[in-house]
């Protein structure tokens, strides 16, 4: 444990997490991202990363599977110990939660116990993203529950278990859900429309796409407090 007396707490790089639907650009939304930058792919969405969008990129593959949380580990911690990065991307949550499953299911067939390890695994990469003094960028897949039309309550989560969500986002400043509408690309971060959601960093709750780093000041920052 770390004491910091008033007014000496370091402040931390950002963190956002992005879920969504396929073709929906969240792989692309991290070239808006400024500096040089890591993407860590879980399901080869690459496409759309080009030469002059400062992007290193490590892409998981089937001989990785067996072992994806070491790897995920060694990989991450490797481009973080380089300095060399000022934002890294994991792409698809969905893809490494179901992989990091499959790899304690078959080492136990205690579900309730595998879904505890699962759950204190994302916590602990969560914390050790939230460590790195890094940006750090996360995307995942989807739930659509059913309701018709875009922004009912509650209709719409990230793809993953919902214990091990709150694990991994926990320390994460800004979590939203991006969709397409009338051409337009927008991102809903108001946890009052009962999807997942949460804004840290300022008072915004639906914004462009594009508009994601374009940080505004909080009321009480406009107020001068």
């Amino acid at each position: 444990m770390k004491f910091y007396e008033s007014g000496k707490l370091p402040r931390m790089p950002n963190m956002y997490f992005i879920y969504g639907d396929g073709g929906t650009g969240k792989t692309s939304l991290f070239k808006q991202f400024p500096g040089k930058k890591f993407l860590l792919s879980f399901d080869q969405s690459t496409n759309v990363i080009k030469p002059d969008d400062q992007m290193d990129t490590a892409i998981v593959e089937e001989a990785d599977f067996p072992t994806i949380q070491a790897t995920v580990s060694k990989w991450l911690q490797h481009a973080i110990n380089s300095h060399k990065y000022d934002a890294i991307a994991l792409d698809n949550m969905t893809s490494l939660q179901n992989l990091v499953l499959e790899n304690i299911d078959n080492a136990s067939k205690d579900g309730r116990q595998n879904y505890q390890k699962l759950q204190l695994w994302f916590r602990q990469l969560g914390t050790m993203l939230r460590n790195s003094g890094v940006t750090i960028y996360a995307t995942a897949h989807q739930i659509d529950n059913g309701a018709s039309g875009i922004g009912e309550n509650g209709r719409f989560e990230a793809d993953m278990n919902a214990k091990t969500f709150n694990a991994f986002t926990a320390s994460f400043d800004l979590v939203g859900r991006i969709y397409k509408k009338e051409g337009q690309r927008m991102i809903d971060l108001d946890p009052e429309q009962g999807n997942h959601a949460k804004n840290r960093l300022d008072d915004r709750t639906l914004i462009k796409a594009d508009e994601l780093l374009n940080q505004k000041p909080t009321t009480n920052e406009k107020e001068g407090n």
